[in-house]
């Protein structure tokens, strides 16, 4: 249940995040109101995952995530560029994440 809630509150960011961009500046109505509801809802998940388990590592965990996801949303969605530093930095998040997760056990 605890990779559930944080992967469904990595991903509501996320798609916070994208909402963030099509709002261009907080000034389109619609884009700019689904910022603050997927913001929320990725903030209350976190909250619900973070019950049972350690804040730093959860909010560490939901972060990283939310970093890959961007990533892959900008470069599928928004046509970002990414390059070999982008990828290798996402590896390193990435690794980050499975050591914090393993030295949780």
């Amino acid at each position: 249940m605890y990779l559930l809630m944080v992967l469904a509150a990595a991903v509501s960011f996320t798609v916070g995040g994208i909402y963030m961009k099509l709002s261009q500046g907080l000034s389109h109505l619609t884009p700019s109101l689904l910022v603050y509801v997927f913001f929320c809802a990725g903030a209350s998940l976190q909250t619900l995952a973070m019950r049972k388990s350690e804040l730093g590592v959860t909010y560490i965990f939901i972060l990283g995530l939310e970093a890959v996801l961007a990533l892959l949303f900008g470069v599928f969605f928004f046509k970002e560029t990414y390059s070999f530093l982008k990828l290798l930095g996402v590896s390193l998040i990435v690794a980050g994440i499975i050591f914090l997760r393993t030295s949780n056990s």
